[in-house]
């Protein structure tokens, strides 16, 4: 058995080639998260710290005291009044605490979604909420598994006030997390469309190769064809009485034409053959009949059936065409063994709307399930001594030149195939 290997190994390289990659993508991405919820817990942890440090009693308590002061200073005269001034500015200021509230604790710094919550689970606090309607609850459940909420403490002993912030995930994280999908799309976008233009590559080098091939088959078989067409008129022009010489002469012209045909067929691949709005029949009918003068030969009594069951025409190349069916009728016989019994070949010809199916089953050994993908690729042959071109010529023939299709029905081993052509009516056709 003979299979061409290099394309599936590229289709395990390049699966093996997007996976890694995805997984290398997804892990750095997935550290990189990671260390920006570490970031961003940092800095709502700066803010919790600032929100503590400016509500601190012990602000309150200066205040008043600055105040006091202030005031007691003024009822001295020898006291200048600028001194009390600066008191009370110094009071105002705030410094330390006023930079805290207006640098940190007001400005959106951090673009994060927080909501601050005190004991009874009442809101004191909320801002960036993507959904402004979403309650405490929702929103607890939404984030506390992921960020655990961080404790804010207000007050003294012993009257001591717990606050708790709840936070979630930045827009910058939340992107992140998609990029691994978006990233393993364009990779396997990218993969996909290397391996199709491979594919491609690799078909068109093969499709020029059997052109090359079939070309100078054509070429060589020319030039001794000619000289048998000589030999034999020459045979029957000295042996004009002999009515056995002219038999044999005879059937000796007709299988040099038929091998003229041949070389026509093969000098036809890789230029576009004339198509002719053509019945299916007399193809079908010749092809059986030399089929059937074969049998003998094959050592096989197997049973030709023929259904035709329309009269439809498709436009047709039929020099081409016949080959193709002629390669699936041999294949079909070729799978039938010697020694099976009430064995069979059917041609079964049938029409459904625009669509020409034409069936070919056979009783023959049949078709294993994992080899149903390879019948029709250049190399794959069950033969011991095929070169597995036959059905792949069949599928060019009528998939590029006939707009057609070819494919296996059903199979089953020791039982039978059947293989389906599906060609388009002629549009003149009603």
């Amino acid at each position: 058995m003979r299979k061409l290997l290099p394309l599936n190994r590229l289709k395990i390289i390049l699966v093996i080639l997007l996976i890694v990659l995805a997984g290398v993508s997804f892990f750095y991405n997935q550290f990189l998260l990671n260390k920006l919820m570490e970031q961003e817990r940092t800095s709502i942890e700066l803010w919790v710290k600032a929100f503590e440090f400016y509500n601190l009693p012990s602000h309150q308590r200066a205040s008043r005291d600055l105040n006091f002061v202030a005031n007691e200073l003024r009822a001295y005269e020898e006291v200048p009044d600028s001194l009390s001034r600066m008191i009370l500015e110094a009071e105002a200021n705030e410094s330390t605490a006023g930079f805290l509230f207006s640098e940190i604790i007001q400005p959106d710094l951090f673009n994060i979604p927080v909501i601050v919550v005190d004991e009874p689970n009442f809101i004191v606090y909320a801002r960036n909420l993507d959904d402004p309607d979403i309650s405490v609850a929702e929103f607890i459940d939404k984030y506390s598994v992921s960020t655990p909420p961080i404790p804010i403490t207000f007050g003294e002993e012993p009257r001591i006030r717990r606050q708790y912030a709840y936070y979630g995930e930045s827009p910058t994280i939340q992107y992140l997390r998609y990029f691994p999908y978006i990233q393993f799309g364009i990779l396997l976008l990218l993969m996909g469309m290397g391996f199709t233009t491979y594919r491609s590559i690799t078909r068109s080098e093969q499709s020029n190769l059997w052109v090359g091939m079939a070309k100078e088959a054509a070429h060589q078989l020319g030039t001794p064809l000619s000289s048998m067409y000589g030999w034999l008129q020459l045979l029957k022009d000295r042996h004009q009485e002999d009515e056995q010489t002219l038999s044999i002469a005879y059937e000796i012209e007709k299988d040099v034409s038929r091998l003229k045909g041949i070389a026509e067929r093969f000098n036809k691949i890789g230029s576009q053959p004339e198509l002719k709005r053509v019945s299916i029949d007399p193809i079908i009918d010749e092809v059986i009949a030399y089929m059937e003068k074969r049998l003998p030969q094959l050592g096989k009594n197997i049973e030709v059936r023929k259904s035709i069951d329309t009269n439809a025409k498709a436009n047709l190349n039929p020099e081409i065409f016949q080959w193709a069916i002629e390669n699936l009728i041999k294949n079909a016989m070729d799978a039938i063994k010697s020694s099976s019994e009430n064995a069979y070949v059917s041609i079964a010809v049938t029409q459904d709307g625009s669509q020409l199916y034409i069936d070919i089953e056979d009783s023959g050994t049949g078709i294993d399930k994992k080899n149903l993908s390879d019948v029709f690729k250049p190399g794959f042959s069950t033969k011991k001594r095929g070169w597995g071109l036959g059905l792949s010529l069949t599928k060019r023939i009528i998939e590029d030149y006939h707009n057609g299709k070819v494919f296996v029905l059903n199979s089953e081993v020791n039982k039978g195939t059947t293989i389906r052509i599906v060609i388009p009516v002629s549009e003149s056709q009603s």
